[in-house]
């Protein structure tokens, strides 16, 4: 069973830098890869920013952000599945790419490239960041990290320390509705029909999987 630890996003920040410094130094050269995991409109993505600025703020070029949301199937694929209120849904993603992407990097000695997603055109950007040869520490953020179905099974074997956020539920919601509003692409009517049909459901999904994290963080946070 995991540690959890009720903090606010600094105090987050403030325990995992210091042992990712120590994983680092003990693994002698090597890459490792903090997962952080969690429900979308959790913060994750946030704090996986802020996480990679730290780290090459005391070690340049040390660290690199890799996140799983470039692995969205494109659009025009889940179109054609007719899966688009579904989009988001660990089915909707390129999974077996994203395990296999990670293995690579893992053991990369070159420049490499990954794609990225993009809210504003609801689709991903390839070659959107790339990971240097001298990153030692990948972070890597993600809804379905630690799942045990399908392709998702493969990611948590390539963590080396994986951090589950947890926000209520229903903040999660709020801010959903927030995020979708601000983005603009659709009504507000829409928006709140896919949260509750989709979002949440994902949410609910990914909660279940949080035992399989090293540690899981509880975020005291406000809105």
């Amino acid at each position: 069973m995991p540690q959890i630890i009720s903090l606010s996003p600094e105090n987050a920040m403030a325990r995992l830098v210091p042992h990712i410094l120590e994983m680092e130094s003990a693994a002698h050269g090597q890459r490792i890869a903090i997962g952080l995991a969690g429900g979308p409109g959790t913060g994750k993505s946030t704090l996986a920013a802020e996480l990679v600025t730290m780290l090459n703020a005391l070690k340049p070029g040390s660290a690199a952000l890799v996140p799983m949301d470039g692995f969205h199937m494109k659009h025009a694929k889940i179109e054609a599945m007719g899966e688009t209120d579904r989009k988001g849904a660990p089915h909707t993603f390129e999974g077996a790419q994203f395990v296999s992407f990670l293995h690579h990097l893992k053991h990369a000695s070159e420049a490499v490239s990954g794609p990225g997603y993009s809210r504003k055109i609801e689709d991903t950007v390839d070659n959107a960041f790339t990971v240097q040869p001298n990153v030692k520490v990948l972070v890597v953020e993600g809804n379905y990290l630690l799942l045990t179905e399908g392709p998702w099974a493969g990611v948590r074997s390539l963590l080396d320390y994986a951090v589950f956020i947890h926000v209520p539920r229903e903040l999660v919601r709020q801010r959903l509705l927030k995020r979708h509003g601000e983005e603009g692409l659709f009504s507000e009517e829409r928006n709140r029909a896919h949260i509750e049909r989709n979002d949440l459901p994902n949410y609910d999904l990914v909660e279940q999987s949080r035992e399989r994290a090293d540690v899981v963080f509880e975020l005291d946070v406000a809105q």
